[in-house]
Parts: C-alpha cells; structure tokens; sequence
C-alpha cells in the first residue's frame, strides 16, 4: 500500500550511468600506473639482493681479513671455503642468491676501478651488457 503524495526513491538509468563510467575512469587510471612496473620492481628486488650479498660478504671480510676468492665465489658465503678461517653455524648466507629473474648474481675480486669486488646481475636477459631491464645492475 503507498501512501498517496510520495514517491518511490531508487537510482536513475543516467545517474548508474554516470557511476559506471567514473568506475572505469579510476580503473583506466589504476591500470596505467600499475601495469608495467613489474619489471621495474624486479630491478629494485636485485638491488635489494645485490646490498645484502655485499652486507655478508663484509661480514666474511671482517671474519676471514679477505674476500672469498673469485673461484671460490658467492659459494664460499653458503658453505665454508677451504680458505676460511672463521665461518658461522648456518653461513653468512642460507642458500646462493639470485636475481629476479632467477639468474645466479655474479661475484669476481679484485674488481675495477680499486674496488675490492664486482657484484653484478646481467639483468632480465641473462646476457652481459644490454639496456633498459636487460642492462646489468650492479653494487655500488
């Protein structure tokens, strides 16, 4: 039973309309800013891998007086090398990093320039040199 002078509320056809479209215009917006940035996060995530390789390899440094040797590698970090004097329970590392892309990280002493190491990525095409997310990243 209605009572006579009111009227049912509900949404118009125009007014669902206009809801509709505002929710496509912050999808379009949402997707542009999100999409693509994978790869930009898989750099970040090898920067990050790449600082905490460095981190335990100055612990190594700081136990042993040296570097591991570049045949002994980023390995001597996960099992002791047989040049380690000093080598804790559990590694200075839990397992061999990798980039983000699931490539072994690369480790060669002495490095250029008067750095003590290289630690580098050969970035998302696994191949040395390369630009844009292919270039290699490394640890400065």
């Amino acid at each position: 039973m209605t009572v006579a002078g009111k009227r049912q509320r509900g949404f118009t056809l125009i007014e669902i309309m206009v809801v509709v479209a505002i929710l496509g215009i912050l999808a379009t917006i949402v997707m542009t800013n999100v999409v693509g940035k994978d790869d930009q996060a898989r750099v970040t995530t090898t920067k990050t891998s790449l600082g905490a390789v460095a981190n335990a390899l100055q612990m190594y440094k700081l136990d042993n007086h040296k570097y591991p040797t570049t045949d002994e590698g980023l390995e001597a970090l996960v099992t002791r090398a047989a040049s380690a004097k000093t080598f804790p329970d559990g590694g200075y590392l839990k397992r061999l990093p990798e980039d983000s892309w699931g490539n072994p990280l690369r480790y060669v002493t002495p490095g250029d320039a008067g750095r003590p190491f290289e630690l580098y990525s050969l970035g998302e095409d696994g191949v040395e040199g390369g630009e844009g997310y292919a270039a290699d990243i490394y640890y400065e």
